[in-house]
């Protein structure tokens, strides 16, 4: 028969075994609950590179809102004479890196993939006739990691995800597999995160888009976990719409959205 100091030697030894986890269980209603103001959910804003002319003035509205995004970089022409991750725009990298905001390979060459040419074969092919070719698997590795190794050479501790985005968001099956063997992740955007800013604005001026995002039908249907696109600026549209974000942004906040960087799985 065991004596009662051995007993409580047990009892003791017991307790200590099971401290780690009744912590984690008394903790976890607490992490469990929801802030107030994230009472709808999450959402997660990915901008792409785009033609950069609004840059500074989209950046500053975020640092408002303290918005952090995922920020799908490519080497691409911009308003400046320079291409997007050329010696000029490393301060503006660095700043949003600063700030908090992740990012991710968005191609180097920004060009389109145009079907599947084989097994481990991809046809990349320009949108303004620069240039088509077939792309094996290390060309298409070097292709994605390219624009971070861009990056890194302005932001050596930037935060970068193992997700990319095809231009357009199109994609094929070929490059869908091709990327994985990568090691990156194809991440789109959902149906409702579509946000139109590079679309024609006399076809679809500020107005409507803002309306259209804060209406309640498109409330109702955004859910917690959309994705949403957006661009430094548009080249082609004639009234940007970084006019009418910070009011976009402040509706969705208002009615109890919260925003947040991309986890690295990425979303779907």
């Amino acid at each position: 028969m065991a004596s009662s100091s051995s007993r409580a030697v047990r009892k003791t030894r017991r307790h200590l075994l099971l401290a780690p986890l009744l912590g984690l269980l008394a903790a976890a209603p607490a992490a469990a609950q929801v802030s107030p103001a994230c009472r709808a959910g999450t959402l997660y804003l990915t901008i792409d590179t785009g033609w950069g002319r609004e840059a500074e003035r989209i950046a500053g509205i975020l640092k408002r809102r303290d918005v952090r995004a995922t920020l799908f970089v490519a080497n691409e022409p911009t308003h400046t004479g320079e291409r997007s991750l050329g010696p000029g725009w490393a301060a503006f990298w660095q700043a949003r890196a600063a700030e908090g905001h992740v990012f991710a390979s968005h191609t180097d060459r920004h060009w389109y993939f145009r079907g599947d040419a084989g097994p481990g074969r991809v046809r990349y092919v320009s949108r303004s006739r620069e240039g088509e070719e077939v792309l094996d698997q290390a060309a298409m590795c070097r292709e994605l990691a390219r624009p971070i190794e861009r990056l890194r050479e302005a932001v050596p501790g930037a935060t970068v995800l193992p997700l990319w985005r095809a231009p357009g968001g199109i994609t094929t099956p070929g490059a869908i597999r091709m990327a994985e063997a990568c090691g990156l992740r194809h991440q789109g955007w959902s149906a409702n995160g579509f946000l139109g800013d590079e679309l024609s604005s006399e076809a679809h001026p500020n107005r409507a888009l803002a309306d259209r995002a804060l209406a309640d039908r498109a409330l109702r249907n955004l859910r917690d976990g959309e994705v949403l696109v957006m661009h430094w600026g548009i080249r082609s549209r004639r009234d940007p719409y970084a006019n009418v974000l910070e009011e976009v942004i402040a509706g969705l906040q208002s009615r109890g959205f919260c925003f947040a960087t991309l986890p690295a799985e990425g979303r779907r």
